[in-house]
Formats: structure tokens, C-alpha cells, sequence
């Protein structure tokens, strides 16, 4: 079962198109919510019969919302990521890749989702194998997981439609972000040219992953995780940034440069917990001189900045949102500080700058968040605590 990778690039497929869009201008909604329903089982089946081993599985498909309720279920993903992590995975035949490639080009916004929730561990493994097959001169298939990043960034590709990606700067020179003279008018030309900049290049399809695009395409899937990240399952988010430390592969003193300058904050001296997992990233074999890791199947990997941007993203998402976990914060505070010690050898000032902001960040929230504390165990010991009264007790004569 060998998956066809000439549909990527083309357009979109026929379970996502309608190939008669004004057949029906008023659809029923609980016609068109027993179609998902009945797409999402369907797909949960088909999944089930892949991993037949795991009988729990199939019985997701009776919730009332199947994909969903695949997406949350830390069962479904612990397998399915074991799976991907297996040696032979990710071959033209391997039935996972092919069931997370079909699945993806469902119009379901909660299957997209699912998919999307192992791009992580599929990009994290691809490029690890990647770096391995170079070093060692080996020729091992790929082509499962690459068609899987296909698919994202073909999606990606249509979306955008031949145009950059844009974003608004504002204009520093005012004494506020929200200051406009009105005095002096400023040309449109000029004015658009100094508040637009060109956050990516328009993309341009491709047929097959090559080396000089290889980054820009797992650059490309990585941000479409991003874009949905509010959503992903944390387990999701653990993966990419245990796969981003052992992606810089950097266990040097500068990865602790702005830990040691007498904060006291809880978790970022060397025996705190950040300094506790560096710890035992370093007895694992993350060093300058190792090019390739055994922590969490990751290896040190070339990190250009169109790979190297939409990662920084999501770290600043998994270490500020507030509905994170403690444990994805933690993670994502040990992934930023090897990525600053790695842009810090590689002499990448745009990963320096972004790496040295996220770690000022980081410890600003902390010490907030320690401030906050102490603030709240004071208030409660100096709050009075209510007398009971005495119980009075009626004995009868």
C-alpha cells in the first residue's frame, strides 16, 4: 500500500472538494453532522484495524464526538507515537503514514487536528533519521513520513495562493504604538512600506522533499502546528520541545549565562528541576562534541532559520500561554536555553536575540509568578480566623 505522492502537490482531493458547489446552498446541519460523525468512525476503524493490539481504540468511535475524543486520549497517542517510533516506520508502505496522509485531506477540522497532533514526533523522527542516513551512508525509505509533510505543506501552499506571509511592524519612532500625527499626512506608498514585513516567502510547490528544501518544507508543517497549537494535547507539545533540546545538542555553560545572576527563583538554579533535566541531559550524551543523541531518539541537526523560526514560536507558546502545564514550561525552558547555547556557537544572531528574549521572559513570568505566591501565603496568615462558637447542648429533664 504504497502512497502516492503526485496527489500531494495537486489539487485538493476529492474528499475535501465539492465537485458541484452549488448542488446545495442550505445544507442540513444534522445531515452534515452525522457525515462527520459517520467519517470520523470510519477513520477510527480504519485505525483500529492498524493497531489491532490496542482494543480500546475502536470504542472512541462511539463518543459523540469520535475525532475529538481521539485527539484527547493519551492512550491513542502513546500508541501511535510508538509506532512511529519504531524502526521500520515510515516507509511508501507503512499503513500509519498512509492512514495520517488520507486522514489529513478530510474536510473535519477535529481529524486535521489529530494529524497535526504528531506532527511533532514525525518531524522529530524524520529529521533525526535524516542526519543518521547522511552520517552513516545508508539509504533507508522515508517516503511515508515525507509524504505526511507533503500533504501540510501542499495544504499550506494552497492557502496562501502564491503570497507571502505578512506581518505589521509598528512604526518605533512614534512615542506610542497607538500615536499617529495627524498633522502630516504620510504617503500611503511609504507608510505601507514601514508597517508590512515579510514574515515568509511565497512557497512554491513541491513534488518531492529535496535536500535544499527539506527544511523549508518540515519549516512549513511545523507552522502549521503552530497555527492550531491552542488546541494540540500537551503530550504533544512535551514531544517537540524534548526533540528541539536534542535538535541543538548543546549542554554548555551557555545554555545557564542568564540563570546565574542571583535571582532567586525557584527552578533555575543548578538544583532545580530545569537544572535537574539538564543534568540528565548530559549524562545522556548531549555535549559540543556529540553529534548525535540517544535522548528521545533525537540527534543534533542543522537548524536554518526557516526551520529554526516557527520552533521558537511554538516555545514561546509552550512557555507564556497560561493554560499550559508545569511540565511543558519546564520542557520548553530546557529546549530555549540549548537552542540559545546552539545559536550562541553557530554565531546566528537572529536565534540569539529570539532565544535571549524567550529567556527573559521565562524568568520575568517566574518571578511574577513567585511574587504572587508569596503575596497570597501572607495574605492568608495574617487573615483572622473565624472563633467557633461553643456548641450548646439541650438535655431534656
Amino acid at each position: 500500500m504504497e502512497i502516492q505522492l503526485n496527489r500531494i502537490a495537486g489539487s485538493p482531493s476529492s474528499s475535501s472538494s465539492d465537485p458541484n458547489p452549488n448542488s446545495n446552498h442550505n445544507p442540513d446541519p444534522m445531515q452534515s453532522w452525522w457525515e462527520a460523525i459517520s467519517k470520523a468512525r470510519s477513520r477510527i476503524h480504519a485505525l483500529s484495524s492498524i493497531f489491532s493490539s490496542f482494543p480500546s481504540l475502536s470504542s472512541l468511535a462511539d463518543s459523540d464526538r469520535p475525532a475529538r475524543s481521539l485527539l484527547e486520549s493519551p492512550e491513542a497517542y502513546f500508541a501511535l507515537s510508538s509506532s512511529l517510533s519504531d524502526h521500520l516506520s515510515g516507509s511508501g508502505d507503512d499503513p500509519l503514514c498512509q492512514w495520517l496522509y488520507e486522514t489529513f485531506q478530510s474536510s473535519d477540522p477535529d481529524l486535521r487536528l489529530v494529524v497535526l497532533s504528531f506532527i511533532p514526533i514525525l518531524a522529530g523522527i524524520y529529521l533525526s533519521r535524516v542526519v543518521a542516513s547522511t552520517s552513516e551512508n545508508s539509504t533507508t525509505s522515508l517516503a511515508g513520513f515525507e509524504a505526511v509533510l507533503l500533504s501540510l505543506y501542499a495544504s499550506e501552499t494552497r492557502a496562501r495562493a502564491g503570497k507571502p506571509s505578512l506581518i505589521s511592524i509598528p512604526d518605533l519612532s512614534q512615542p506610542s504604538l497607538y500615536h499617529s500625527p495627524r498633522s502630516k499626512p504620510v504617503p500611503s506608498a511609504i507608510q505601507s512600506k514601514a508597517s508590512v514585513g515579510v514574515l515568509s516567502a511565497p512557497l512554491e510547490p513541491q513534488f518531492a522533499v529535496k535536500s535544499t528544501k527539506r527544511a523549508c518544507i518540515v519549516g512549513v508543517a511545523l507552522d502549521c502546528y503552530y497555527k492550531q497549537i491552542s488546541q494540540m494535547p500537551s503530550w504533544s507539545k512535551l514531544d517537540l520541545c524534548r526533540f528541539v533540546a536534542a535538535w541543538a545538542g548543546q549542554n554548555c555553560s551557555c545554555r545557564s549565562e542568564f540563570d546565574n545572576d542571583g535571582d532567586d527563583i525557584e527552578g533555575f538554579s543548578e538544583h532545580g528541576k530545569i537544572g535537574d533535566t539538564i543534568e540528565e541531559m548530559s549524562k545522556l550524551g548531549i555535549g559540543e562534541n556529540c553529534s548525535k543523541t540517544e535522548i528521545f531518539g533525537g540527534a543534533r541537526i542543522p537548524l536554518p532559520w526557516e526551520l529554526l523560526q516557527p520552533v521558537l514560536r511554538i516555545l514561546g507558546h509552550c512557555l507564556l500561554a497560561p493554560l499550559n502545564s508545569q511540565d511543558v514550561r519546564e520542557e520548553a525552558s530546557v529546549a530555549v536555553r540549548c537552542l540559545y547555547a546552539r545559536a550562541s556557537h553557530d554565531l546566528l544572531p537572529q536565534g540569539m536575540l529570539t532565544t535571549r528574549s524567550l529567556i527573559q521572559l521565562d524568568k520575568r513570568a517566574r518571578l511574577a509568578a513567585k511574587a504572587a505566591a508569596a503575596a497570597t501565603s501572607a495574605s492568608n496568615a495574617n487573615t483572622p480566623s473565624k472563633v467557633k462558637k461553643p456548641e450548646i447542648l439541650l438535655v431534656s429533664k
